[in-house]
């Protein structure tokens, strides 16, 4: 049986070395932190996932996942909107899930290892892996689902990863009673827009992108919210009135929304590797499941009938691009709408008058139910 190598620890990896294990693959996955550990993310995950969770028993219910029903939208200003959310979705945090499912995957059999991939290289008809403490590995088949940006993508010299980015983005977990339980709440601000919603256990996940710019004027991140975020009235009542449960908040740098290629030096990249949608779509989670599922079926597809690297490489590629293009184009133009004082007022007042715009919004950033 092929030899399956995955690069990157998140959903998009953990779920796909499940999948491949459960059918008798010889799977190596290569995370770089020891599970549990928290990431920058949004911890929303669109209900679309739940019949496939359900039907490969990786719906985490024993975690009591948060269910969420209800969208508020608000302005700098301070003008709002609620809108029912037409799938609904719930909330967990990653730092649960994704050690959830590592235990999920070492009892299929998956080989973790923790270590970060420094070199990954087709050679013939095997993939030669570099790790920083733990030597070379060879795989027949290599799915990348090593997050937004990592030191590989420099290594593979990906065309995006020359250019600077200019957002970063900032998480805390917190308690808090100023958020309504069912509520996902995206909140904008000069620069940039902060969504909170419940993760499980009366915790709630609040995570904000910014321009850099707010940050460099600003010059430490709590002067950052006090002078930019608090000029929304909501997001200073949250910060004011809430238990922030870190000590420090998880940051990272030089977030990109910019295309990506779902196949680079033969890797089949998944997740936000392959494709990040802008977090106010609320779907990175979503479709980091979604990934896992196409990629993994397709290669045993692939492999059953004869292993033809061009064919998984195209075909990949087509069905990538078929479920997801659109919604990561969407969520790029409906960015633009949010972010600044003049244009969040104008969308959420459109929204307030017509509330099918809002419905029109969401539909263009969410998948279908999928098993």
């Amino acid at each position: 049986m092929k030899k399956i190598a995955i690069v990157g620890g998140g959903l998009a990896g953990l779920t796909s070395a499940i999948l491949l294990a459960r059918k008798g693959f010889d799977v190596t996955l290569f995370e770089e932190k020891k599970y549990p550990f928290h990431r920058v993310c949004g911890e929303y995950i669109s209900n679309e996932v739940i019949p496939f969770l359900h039907k490969n028993h990786l719906y985490p219910q024993e975690l009591n996942p948060w269910p969420i029903t209800t969208l508020r939208l608000t302005a700098p200003s301070g003008i709002s909107l609620i809108s029912t959310l037409d799938l609904g979705g719930f909330g967990i945090s990653r730092y649960v899930f994704d050690e959830w499912l590592s235990q999920k995957a070492g009892a299929e059999n998956v080989e973790i290892i923790y270590d970060r991939v420094t070199g990954c290289k087709l050679n013939g008809d095997y993939f030669h892996l570099e790790t920083r403490s733990n030597g070379n590995y060879t795989s027949d088949i290599t799915i990348g689902s090593f997050g937004k940006r990592s030191t590989l993508d420099k290594k593979l010299n990906r065309n995006f990863i020359s250019h600077r980015y200019p957002y970063i983005g900032v998480k805390y977990h917190l308690k808090t009673e100023e958020v309504d339980n069912n509520y996902i709440e995206l909140h904008n601000f000069k620069g940039g827009y902060c969504g909170i919603s419940r993760v499980e256990n009366g915790i709630f996940n609040l995570c904000y992108l910014s321009h850099r710019k707010n940050l460099r004027n600003a010059g430490s991140i709590p002067e950052m919210e006090e002078h930019v975020l608090f000029r929304n009235p909501y997001l200073k009542r949250i910060f004011r009135n809430s238990d922030f449960l870190f000590d420090k908040p998880e940051v990272i740098n030089e977030i990109t929304f910019k295309p990506k290629e779902p196949v680079f030096n033969h890797i089949l990249m998944s997740g936000d590797s392959a494709g990040m949608i802008t977090p106010l779509c609320g779907n990175g989670m979503a479709m980091a499941i979604h990934s896992a599922k196409i990629v993994s079926e397709l290669i045993i597809e692939n492999v059953d009938s004869g292993f033809n690297r061009k064919h998984l490489e195209s075909e990949y590629t087509k069905v990538w691009n078929n479920h997801f293009v659109r919604r990561l184009w969407a969520g790029r133009k409906i960015q633009n709408l949010f972010g600044g004082p003049l244009l969040s007022e104008i969308a959420i007042g459109l929204g307030k008058l017509f509330p099918p715009f809002t419905k029109k919004l969401m539909v263009k950033t969410h998948g279908q139910m999928f098993s």
